[in-house]
C-alpha cells in the first residue's frame, strides 16, 4: 500500500513545509445514484468477519477492499442501502439523485481506480517524460504498468497501445491517419451507417478530402451482412471501420467474421488486404476482445467506459504487421511519435487499473448484468405490451433499447426524471431528431422517437431495476391513457391506415 493511503484513510494528512501545516480531510466514496444507495460513508471489509462491512474512517490495512455485501447477498461495493418509499398504482417516489442507468454515456469510477490514481495526484507527480531523476522514473513507471494492463486486457503487445485524451480522438487518429497515410493508392474507405457520430464525421470530413466513403446498411437486427461487405470491398480500399458493440442497441458486430472476410477477399483477388478498424469502445472490458484472435489492426478504447477516470483512451496499433499512419498531434514524438504531447500520468494509471479490474471482474459482471438486464425486459414487457426491442437480443445485455408505441419519446423522459436515461447517444442528445441508427434498422419514426437505452453497469442493483420496472410501467400507462391514439387503438382503429389532414 502507498504511504498516503492510510492518512487519508485515517483522515488527515499533514505535511509540513517552511512551517506552514495542510491539512486533507478524508474523502467519502460517492455513488452514482441515491434512491437505493444515497447515503454513502467510509467503509471496508472487516478483516475479522468475510464479507462484512463496517464503518471505519480509521487506517486500512494492506489488501483491504471496498466491498460487502446486503442481506441478499449482492454486492454492494461499499454502497449502504437506504430504505425507498413507494406508492400504490405504479407510481413510486423516491428522494436523492435518480437512480443511474445510463452506462454507455458515462461509467462512475470504480474506487479501486481513484485509490490508485492518488499516488499520482500526489507525491509521484513526476512528468514520466523526465529521465533525468527519481520523479520522472516513478512515474514512467505507473505508465509503463498501466500500458501493460491495457494491452493484457486487449490480448495486445504493451508497445502497441497508444495513450489518446479519449476514444473520440483514438477514432479521428486513426482513421484519418491510416486513409493519409494510403491515399497516393488506395482513396476507398468502408464504415456502417450506425457508427458512432465521431466516426461518421471523420468519414464525411475525408469525403472532402478526396476519399470514397461506403457507408454499409444494417439488418433488422443491427447486423452486418457479410456478403454486402465483400460486395462493397475494391482494389483501392485502404480501411474497414466497424463497431464492435453499438452504444445504442447493444449489437455486437462479428468483427473475427469480418476480418476473415477481408483476408479471403484479398487472397481471392490477389490484393492488398484493407486494414480494420474497430471502435470498441463499448465493448473493451465488457465482452472478451483478442485483436490477434480477431484480426483487428487497429482499435479506439475509452476510459471511462469501463470505470475509469473522463479524458483518458488509448489506440491499438498493430506493430506486427506494422500498421502505418500519419498522425493528428505534433511535438515531442511521444507514443511513437503518432501522439505527442505528455502522457497525464494519473490518468493513464487510472486507465491500466481499470483495465486490469475488468479482466479480473469480466466474467462476474457480465453474469450479474445479464441476469439484471433479463429480469429487466421481462418485467416491463410482461406487463405493457406494444414494445419493441431494438437490435440483436443477443447482443450486449448491459445496453436495452426499448420502444414503446404510443407514446411520445420526450415526454416519457420528462415524467422519469428520478431516473437518468436517454433515448439515444449522449453525442446527439441534443438534436431533437430520431435516432440514426434505428432509422437505420427499419424503425419507424414515432417508434425511433419513442425509445429509451437503458444502461446497466457494475454498480446497478437488483432494488434499482426493482424500481425502474415500477416506474416505467406506470408512467407508459399513464400517458398511454392521455393519448388519443392510445384510445384508437383500444377500440381497434388501424391508425396505420389513417389519412391525416395536413
Amino acid at each position: 500500500m502507498h504511504a498516503v493511503r492510510p492518512f487519508l484513510r485515517s483522515g488527515a494528512l499533514l505535511r509540513s513545509k517552511r512551517n506552514a501545516i495542510f491539512v486533507m480531510n478524508h474523502r467519502n466514496l460517492t455513488t452514482p445514484s441515491s434512491p437505493i444507495r444515497a447515503s454513502v460513508s467510509n467503509v471496508m471489509v472487516d478483516q475479522t468477519g468475510p464479507g462484512e462491512v463496517r464503518e471505519d474512517p480509521g487506517e486500512g490495512h494492506e489488501g483491504d477492499t471496498v466491498a460487502g455485501k446486503n442481506e441478499s447477498g449482492e454486492e454492494m461495493f461499499g454502497f449502504k442501502l437506504n430504505p425507498v418509499s413507494t406508492k400504490t398504482g405504479g407510481h413510486a417516489k423516491s428522494e436523492g439523485r435518480p437512480i443511474y442507468l445510463d452506462m454507455q454515456a458515462t461509467t462512475p469510477m470504480d474506487p479501486r481506480v481513484l485509490d490508485r490514481m492518488l499516488p499520482f495526484l500526489t507525491e509521484q507527480f513526476g512528468n514520466p517524460h523526465s529521465r533525468t531523476h527519481a520523479y520522472g522514473w516513478e512515474a514512467e513507471s505507473g505508465v509503463d504498468e498501466a500500458r501493460q494492463h491495457v494491452a493484457s486486457l486487449v490480448g495486445a503487445q504493451s508497445k502497441d497501445i497508444v495513450f489518446t485524451s479519449g476514444a473520440t480522438e483514438s477514432n479521428n487518429l486513426l482513421i484519418k491517419g491510416i486513409a493519409k497515410f494510403h491515399q497516393a493508392k488506395r482513396k476507398h474507405i468502408i464504415t456502417t451507417q450506425t457508427e458512432h457520430k465521431c466516426v461518421l464525421d471523420s468519414c464525411r470530413y475525408l469525403q472532402t478530402q478526396g476519399f470514397e466513403v461506403t457507408y454499409l446498411p444494417v439488418l433488422p437486427n443491427g447486423l452486418i451482412s457479410l456478403s454486402e461487405l465483400r460486395a462493397a470491398l475494391r482494389p483501392e480500399t485502404s480501411l474497414v471501420s466497424i463497431m464492435t458493440v453499438n452504444n445504442e442497441i447493444g449489437v455486437i458486430q462479428p468483427i473475427k467474421e469480418i476480418s476473415d472476410t477481408l483476408k479471403s477477399w484479398a487472397k481471392e483477388n490477389k490484393q492488398q488486404k484493407p486494414f480494420l478498424h474497430t471502435d470498441a469502445a463499448q465493448a473493451v472490458g465488457k465482452i472478451p476482445i483478442d485483436v490477434e484472435e480477431m484480426g483487428i489492426d487497429a482499435m479506439s478504447i475509452s476510459g471511462h467506459k469501463i470505470y475509469g477516470p473522463k479524458g483518458i483512451g488509448a489506440a491499438y496499433v498493430r506493430r506486427r504487421p506494422r500498421v502505418r499512419l500519419e498522425p493528428l498531434i505534433h511535438g515531442g514524438g511521444q507514443e511513437r511519435g503518432l501522439r505527442s504531447g505528455t502522457v497525464p500520468a494519473p490518468l493513464v494509471v487510472g486507465l491500466g487499473e481499470a483495465c486490469r479490474l475488468a479482466k479480473e471482474e469480466m466474467g462476474r459482471d457480465h453474469e450479474r448484468i445479464k441476469k439484471l438486464s433479463d429480469r429487466l425486459v421481462e418485467g416491463i414487457t410482461s406487463q405493457v405490451e406494444h414494445i419493441v426491442r431494438n437490435g440483436d437480443p443477443n447482443g450486449y445485455p448491459g445496453c436495452v433499447n426499448l420502444s414503446f408505441a404510443y407514446v411520445e419519446g420526450e415526454s416519457l423522459l420528462m415524467a422519469l426524471k428520478d431516473i437518468a436515461l436517454s433515448s439515444g447517444s449522449a453525442c446527439t442528445s441534443a438534436s431533437l431528431e430520431p435516432s440514426y441508427v434505428l432509422r437505420a434498422l427499419g424503425a419507424a419514426e414515432d417508434m425511433a422517437h419513442s425509445s429509451l437505452r437503458f444502461g446497466l453497469g457494475r454498480f446497478t442493483t437488483e432494488a434499482e431495476i426493482e424500481l425502474v420496472i415500477t416506474r416505467i410501467v406506470g408512467v407508459v400507462n399513464r400517458l398511454r391513457e392521455m393519448s388519443p391514439l392510445w384510445e384508437m387503438v383500444q377500440e381497434g382503429i388501424d391508425i396505420s391506415k389513417i389519412e391525416w389532414s395536413q
